[in-house]
């Protein structure tokens, strides 16, 4: 089964030395994407899969209900309830849209496919073997024997012979992904694929550090999380775009910590902490550059490294006084329907996860079209 957006997956502790298993949790450990060769059923079916598969791998993510609030409708009142919880018709709204975008994704991929396979007279199975299967470059026997013999050092693992044809799947995965997206891309090109299909527009409270003039016609609000890899990911895109929409995009962002994510909370109130001299952006880029060590001590140094007066940022960082603004900022995240990093509004649309550039940039362009 493909790895869900974030989640923590079994760490494979306290499996029999040899166990057949062990290798398989390790390969489990990292989101990846699906090959064409290791999904069930039909070749195009397979393709259609891990494409899907692609799409989770985006962002960190947590389970929970949500309250997003459609802008012109009051979107909060339950349509299910019980004791101690309820369903608002805006997350039914929000679940009913994420089926639909997931189901013309594959749809389209699929017809696309099919499409091109028949202007040249082949099957859609052979054009794909062609076009993906086939530029993908098979590891050697050296390159699987060092992947095994590094990982062997770290736990037991069954014998090279038998879990061989897994390292090559798995070796073969980020070639097949880069493989995968490219030719789609090109497909989409080719045949001028527009979709039209949006997200509900919601009302989202743009408050917290910001970039670009408060006058642009666009505002992304982002809800990230310091020690999410996405949210990392993401921010170049993010300042790709802030560069090439200078002046026509404003960035605010809020923070969203997850609660699998030990220090991320702490680390946002370091963010703001320097945000009370001036220095939020520097603090939010080093933070990022150091995932690894987010610790108190840790933030602590930051603050020298930046300059910031040691004094103050200790006391702000001690007293635990910028937890409430961490606290608000993920209650307005949790209200319009956040439940996993990184989250944005591209003025009310929302998109999740570390997308492509050019996700950002369709949304930017139709909203700058209609002023």
């Amino acid at each position: 089964m493909p790895a869900r957006r974030g989640r923590k997956p079994p760490d494979g502790r306290g499996l029999p030395p040899g166990n057949g298993l062990t290798l398989q949790v390790f390969l489990d450990r990292i989101p990846r994407f699906e090959s064409l060769s290791n999904c069930p059923g039909s070749t195009m079916k397979r393709f259609v899969l891990g494409l899907f598969t692609l799409t989770l791998a985006l962002a960190c993510q947590k389970p929970t209900t949500t309250e997003a609030k459609t802008a012109g409708a009051d979107q909060s009142a339950p349509v299910a309830k019980w004791n101690g919880g309820s369903i608002t018709a805006a997350e039914l709204d929000a679940q009913m849209f994420d089926q639909r975008k997931q189901v013309l994704d594959q749809l389209l991929v699929r017809k696309l496919v099919e499409q091109k396979a028949k202007s040249e007279n082949i099957t859609a199975e052979a054009l794909w073997k062609r076009e993906v299967t086939e530029k993908v470059k098979k590891p050697t026997d050296a390159e699987m024997k060092q992947f095994y013999d590094e990982q062997s050092k770290r736990q037991p693992l069954p014998p090279f012979e038998q879990v061989k044809d897994q390292i090559a799947q798995y070796m073969e995965r980020p070639a097949m992904q880069a493989a995968q997206n490219a030719y789609v891309d090109r497909l989409k090109k080719e045949l001028n694929v527009e979709v039209n299909l949006k997200p509900p527009r919601v009302e989202v409270a743009a408050e917290g550090p910001s970039k670009g003039p408060a006058t642009a016609p666009v505002t992304i609000v982002e809800f990230s999380d310091f020690e999410c890899p996405y949210c990392s990911k993401a921010e170049e895109t993010v300042k790709q775009v802030m560069k090439n929409y200078d002046g026509k995009v404003r960035l605010v962002y809020r923070d969203f910590p997850l609660p699998f994510h030990p220090h991320a909370a702490k680390a946002a109130e370091a963010a703001q902490c320097a945000a009370d001299q001036g220095k939020y952006w520097e603090m939010h880029e080093k933070l990022f550059a150091s995932q690894q060590k987010l610790d108190v001590p840790a933030l602590k140094g930051y603050a020298k490294e930046l300059g910031l007066d040691q004094g103050k940022f200790d006391k702000c960082i001690d007293s635990g006084d910028k937890a409430k603004v961490v606290e608000a900022n993920k209650a307005a995240g949790s209200k319009v329907g956040v439940t996993g990093t990184p989250a944005f509004f591209i003025n009310g649309y929302q998109l999740t996860g570390a997308q492509p550039y050019e996700e950002f940039k369709s949304l930017i362009d139709q909203e700058l079209a209609r002023k």
